[in-house]
């Protein structure tokens, strides 16, 4: 199992394409902005100009893309995956989707004879780079324990999470923690910095305490910093918040605080801070701290 395609190579992909070419893969790459695969290409990768052209001698089919509608454009709209695809062949869905989507890609591919896992990650871009990702995969449990070499050059771990949708629910699952860990964590440096605490003693405390957190940790430092260098967009995250909480409200499961944090990560949106790392939030945040007492930003 050495022959790759790789399609989708935004923050995440390019990653995780390069660790596979580094580990001796035959690796074929797409992107729609062709200029992304150069340095792919530079690395010994092969340029396909249409999906269906990218997974034609693959072996196994792997997708990292933005949102639902970018996955049903590229593996069914025209020259797409389903266009080039042959039965043996394994497709893996890595983008965060909704779990009905990985649901109707798994009927189709099962219907031309290939199997399929839904495997979205848990990281950031630097985790990406470094092969140090979480997998979450949904799909039958041969696949996954067959495509485990594939798997080892890109992630920390990989987690076999049950049936088709697994996958896809549990990194929405995930998503709402991050989300309410970040609102918290800007609610938190605002009050700080209000109060007049150092804000690099209070990132001590939250980083040796009970409820530490490596997100907190390395978020907070950065929001200290000004850098709001994107790792994770702030656009996809709100994205992702609607995503969650469509299928809270089909399965009547509360998610109060998160529905809270959507209106903050809207608001922070159409400020214009989108493609900004999901920390970006907290913008907003002092905005509103402004409005209430007439000061500059406190972070």
């Amino acid at each position: 199992m050495k022959r790759i395609a790789y399609l989708g190579l935004g923050i995440m992909g390019r990653g995780m394409a390069s660790n596979l070419v580094r580990a001796g893969f035959d690796v074929t790459v797409w992107n729609r902005t062709r200029e992304r695969c150069r340095p792919l290409v530079e690395q010994g990768a092969r340029q396909a100009d249409t999906p269906a052209e990218a997974v034609m001698d693959a072996e196994v089919i792997l997708y990292c893309l933005s949102h639902d509608a970018a996955v049903e454009q590229v593996v069914f709209g025209e020259d797409g995956i389903m266009d080039g695809i042959s039965e043996g062949q394994i497709a893996i869905d890595m983008s965060t989707v909704y779990p009905d989507t990985s649901v109707e890609e798994n009927r189709n591919y099962v219907q031309n004879g290939l199997d399929f896992l839904d495997a979205p990650v848990f990281g950031s871009k630097s985790q990406a780079a470094e092969g140090r990702l979480w997998i979450v995969a949904g799909g039958r449990k041969e696949v996954f324990e067959k495509v485990r070499p594939v798997f080892e050059p890109i992630s920390e771990s990989a987690h076999y999470m049950g049936e088709t949708g697994k996958g896809a629910s549990m990194k929405l699952v995930g998503n709402l923690i991050v989300a309410c860990l970040l609102e918290a964590l800007g609610e938190s440096l605002v009050l700080a910095s209000k109060i007049g605490l150092d804000l690099d003693l209070v990132l001590d405390v939250i980083s040796r305490t009970d409820f530490q957190s490596p997100i907190l940790k390395s978020t907070g430092a950065q929001v200290i910093e000004r850098d709001f260098t994107t790792q994770y967009a702030l656009k996809h995250m709100y994205k992702d918040a609607n995503l969650i909480l469509k299928l809270a409200e089909e399965l009547c499961s509360p998610a109060p605080a998160l529905a809270a944090v959507r209106e903050t990560i809207k608001a922070a949106v159409n400020q214009g801070w989108g493609k900004e790392n999901a920390s970006a939030l907290v913008k907003e945040l002092e905005n509103q701290a402004q409005m209430a007492i007439g000061m500059e930003q406190y972070v």
